[in-house]
């Protein structure tokens, strides 16, 4: 019996997505029978994990399998699979609305390639979109879906002109069924209704799948002489070859990870990451591993060549999928990788592991622990002998999660830190090791200086590098804001110690002691008038040419570290900075001069603000008052004009 059934339209922003995908001219359009097998394929995969605890989950359907079905007379071609199956809602979830986080990215990513005229079929299979691909060689698609231990089904169908109707119906089997009406097909468009291009594209694209991928095909075989028809005599007249129709396998369904290398050709390495990632850009590198001996398993990992527009996003899901003799067992297996190689795309089978494994089970497993620590060693080695043009591809994409490690996982903190670069002073366009800065410092210089920040122009500029400019010193440009967990996880380097240029004592020289204590009574009064606004003025052997810089003590945080916190909606406690004021600069040094002659003069409360101002903004950030500080230069350049 049919149960509800409703119409609904699409949301504004999923109609515009429709619209791209069906309108944008792919010149690659076989694709969407490669999504389509993929998520076919992955519905039979969670099928097949839950049957290992629920067996009767198969009833009699036990032959785990994917169909194709033409019609060239209707001009149809469907797809079936008899996996996992989804009900109402999960439908409405799935496929009844994409207007899900990566859709707004995914409209912005076409356009932007259609105003370069350089549409990129990878996009489909990036923003998970990849069913709605279909409608690019369709007019009409009904997908009818049960859910494997229900007695609903549910039938979804849409012409993407901006609604869909979805209603409970009745369907034999579980498993999902997708019938697509075909497009008129135009001057040199491939026909998806022939045979030999369906055989074609699964063999191109899919041909590692797990699962039979069928065919009813028609073909002749001879008929038995007993079976023809016979003369008088008893000679076979009349035919004797008859057309049958038979299942043809089109898939070899050899699992590509458990070949050996040698076995495996480029093209097919980059089909089977395609097929595990929807991503169309081929990868960067990949590893292929068998492990035997006391710990056994085989990997196959891969390192994209693009970071995915949700790198960062925190519900982003693991790259690894869990096999256990080729069974699949789960997907984003987290236990597998650290969250620094979260980028990671491949697949594990560890044959010794129980298929009912639970993740918390996996926390636990010490053979889970001893592949993932021998998969990071392997990764290590893979970057470490990659090319530098190579690196520097993979750096520009992933160098940004590669520095959280450096933080979380202080076993491997001495391989990261040596896989940093970072632009330096002295090197502003090209990236530098930490080992090559080290190779390259002076004799005299003791430790690695670094300064943090969002703009590496300002940092070149910043007054707090005089005095190591000066001296020739190289400075660390760091302008991620990760780089404050780094630094925090990686005090020195190569007996090194890392050490800030814009907080801490920066001996290069010693005080003219002497000197410096003139000054102490003119900077005693100057912080008696900033005392809400600094907790200390001192002598500056940062400066060399600016007036005055705001810096911390050692423990302090940074300046970039408070503007983070603060843009990510978190309160840091106001730390109160030292204004360090230059003795050598002539402003300091005629200020001295007018507060010892007339140390009630009025104007001595506004030169340390002034000062207290210029410190703020010689590092790049807001005054209070710019009104005020604006009238004080006017006056300034009035008295000296």
């Amino acid at each position: 019996m049919k149960g509800k059934k409703e119409t609904r339209q699409f949301e504004t922003e999923v109609q515009q997505l429709l619209n791209l995908i069906i309108n944008s001219l792919y010149s690659n359009r076989e694709i969407f029978l490669r999504e389509l097998i993929s998520n076919a394929s992955d519905a039979l995969d969670k099928l097949r994990f839950k049957s290992q605890t629920d067996p009767d989950i198969l009833q009699e359907d036990t032959e785990l399998k994917i169909k194709f079905d033409i019609d060239k007379t209707k001009k149809t071609l469907q797809i079936s699979d008899n996996g996992i199956g989804m009900t109402y809602d999960e439908v409405l979830e799935n496929i009844g609305t994409i207007a899900k986080s990566g859709t707004a990215a995914f409209v912005e990513a076409i356009e932007k390639g259609r105003q370069e005229g350089a549409l990129a079929p990878e996009l489909i299979g990036q923003f998970g979109v990849g069913f709605y691909s279909a409608f690019m060689v369709a007019d009409r698609i009904v997908l009818t879906t049960r859910k494997a231990g229900t007695d609903t089904a549910t039938r979804w169908e849409s012409k993407g002109d901006g609604s869909y109707e979805i209603e409970e119906v009745v369907k034999e089997a579980r498993g999902t069924t997708i019938l697509l009406y075909l497009k008129e097909v135009e001057n040199g468009e491939q026909d998806f209704t022939e045979e030999w291009g369906i055989r074609h594209i699964v063999k191109k694209h899919s041909d590692f799948v797990g699962y039979p991928i069928v065919m009813d095909v028609e073909s002749e075989e001879p008929i038995p002489e007993k079976e023809q028809l016979q003369d008088s005599d008893g000679n076979p007249i009349g035919e004797k070859t008859r057309k049958v129709i038979k299942e043809e396998t089109l898939n070899s369904m050899k699992a590509i990870w458990a070949k050996n290398k040698s076995e495996v050709s480029e093209e097919e390495y980059n089909e089977f990451y395609a097929h595990l990632s929807h991503d169309w850009n081929p990868p960067l590198t990949k590893l292929h591993l068998k492990l035997e001996g006391t710990t056994e398993y085989s990997a196959l990992l891969y390192i994209p060549s693009k970071a995915p527009f949700d790198l960062l996003q925190p519900d982003r899901k693991h790259g690894i999928q869990l096999y256990c003799k080729r069974v699949f067992i789960m997907e984003n297996c987290q236990e597998l990788m650290p969250e620094y190689f979260s980028f990671i795309k491949g697949v594990v089978d560890a044959p010794d592991l129980n298929l009912n494994v639970s993740r918390e089970i996996l926390q636990q497993d010490r053979l889970v622990r001893n592949i993932r620590r021998n998969l990071v060693k392997k990764l290590f080695e893979l970057l470490e002998k990659m090319e530098p043009s190579e690196y520097d591809k993979f750096y520009e994409e992933f160098g940004h999660v590669l520095k959280i490690g450096v933080h979380t996982d202080h076993e491997n903190r001495d391989k990261i830190a040596t896989l940093l670069r970072y632009n330096t002073l002295n090197s502003p366009d090209k990236k530098m090791s930490l080992k090559d800065y080290v190779d390259n410092m002076t004799p005299e210089q003791k430790e690695i200086f670094y300064i943090t920040g969002d703009d590496a122009t300002a940092l070149i500029n910043s007054p707090h590098l005089e005095h190591l400019k000066e001296k020739g010193y190289d400075v660390l440009l760091m302008t991620d804001p990760v780089d404050e967990w780094v630094v925090m996880g990686l005090p020195e380097y190569k007996e090194k110690k890392l050490k800030s240029a814009e907080k801490g004592e920066i001996e290069i020289e010693k005080d003219d002691t002497a000197k410096t204590s003139d000054f102490t009574s003119l900077f005693s009064f100057i912080k008696s008038k900033l005392d809400d606004k600094v907790k200390d003025v001192r002598a500056s052997n940062r400066l060399v040419n600016s007036v005055a810089c705001l810096s911390g003590d050692e423990a302090d945080m940074s300046a970039y570290m408070e503007k983070i916190m603060k843009a990510t909606g978190q309160s840091p406690t106001e730390t109160k900075r030292i204004l360090e004021l230059n003795i050598k600069h002539p402003a300091i040094e005629k200020l001295k001069a007018l507060y010892e002659n007339n140390r009630d003069d009025a104007s001595l409360q506004d030169y340390s603000e002034l000062l207290f101002n210029l410190a703020v903004i010689g590092e790049g950030g807001k005054i209070e008052n710019p009104s005020k500080f604006s009238q004080s230069i006017g006056k300034l350049m009035a008295d000296t004009l």
